[in-house]
């Protein structure tokens, strides 16, 4: 229903003539006359006789004042308390995180935030990264904190959290772990347990053998870094792991010249939709940390 229309017709109906209500609403008296008939037409009714020179309201005009009144009263509270619960922070808001990310990072971040906002439902998702990723794409998560990708996609905004350089890692009883220098090539030549290569985190080491015409010899894929650090571990192959991920059973690979691989991780959001309170406030409490 057009609120313009009722409000036209009770105007009208207050102020006894299409004269009067088009000198209180500052428009013309063919809009008013315009408006009262688009209202006749949708309810298929008349609201107004004409008598001489002046206008005569109907039954139907009459019994419709009271409900038109009560209509844009409530019209008017409802907008106000929308407009008003924009700026409350509050509701339901579904976010997504990879395991490593909700187990070494975000706590703190996410115990700052609900201690801060309270009424927020906070529902949080751990998904791989990749999947995190596609499913902000989709609109299904408000924001996902992610491995970020080698190449952003365009259609999503990213903001960079935390740096979290790569280390080459094998078992304490390897032989990489006594040897000094290890190039790619020759690290290539021992068994490797990456994530499936999909992931960001494989891409990113893959890109590095590639750079040297290699490819490193995988003999098992998992995705969690947490199972590739306990294969690792136990001597079954070597992998890359962040710093949050070595225990005294791992043994830092002596790499010639000193490789290293860089990731970074952060959180990803589609500028497409529209941030509810409780999105804004969390990134806006993100902020202190980039």
């Amino acid at each position: 229903m057009n609120t313009t229309n009722l409000t036209t017709f009770v105007t009208v109906m207050h102020t006894g003539s299409i004269s009067g209500a088009a000198e209180k609403l500052f428009i013309t008296q063919p809009a008013v006359s315009k408006r009262i008939k688009n209202l006749e037409d949708e309810f298929n009714i008349t609201l107004f006789d004409t008598v001489g020179r002046g206008i005569v309201p109907t039954q139907a005009a009459s019994e419709m004042l009271p409900h038109a009144k009560r209509w844009l009263e409530d019209y008017e509270n409802f907008k106000i308390n929308l407009q008003h619960s924009q700026h409350i922070v509050s509701g339901k808001l579904v976010i997504g995180t990879s395991h490593h990310i909700g187990l070494h990072h975000l706590a703190p971040v996410l115990k700052h935030f609900i201690q801060t906002y309270p009424a927020v439902q906070l529902e949080v998702h751990f998904v791989d990264s990749e999947k995190a990723h596609k499913a902000v794409l989709d609109g299904d998560l408000s924001l996902a904190f992610v491995t970020l990708p080698p190449v952003y996609d365009k259609r999503l905004s990213y903001h960079t959290l935390w740096s979290d350089p790569l280390y080459f890692m094998t078992g304490t009883l390897s032989p990489l772990a006594t040897k000094s220098n290890v190039t790619l090539e020759q690290l290539a030549r021992y068994p490797a347990i990456l994530p499936s290569a999909n992931t960001f985190t494989s891409q990113i080491t893959l890109a590095e053998f590639a750079k040297h015409n290699l490819k490193p010899y995988a003999t098992m894929s998992t995705n969690p870094l947490e199972s590739i650090r306990m294969l690792v571990s136990v001597g079954l192959g070597w992998s890359v792991l962040p710093q949050t991920m070595i225990s005294q059973d791992l043994e830092r690979i002596d790499m010639a010249d000193n490789i290293e691989l860089q990731r970074y991780l952060g959180v990803v959001i589609n500028p497409k939709l529209t941030p509810s309170s409780s999105v804004t406030a969390l990134l806006d409490l993100l902020a202190p940390i980039e």
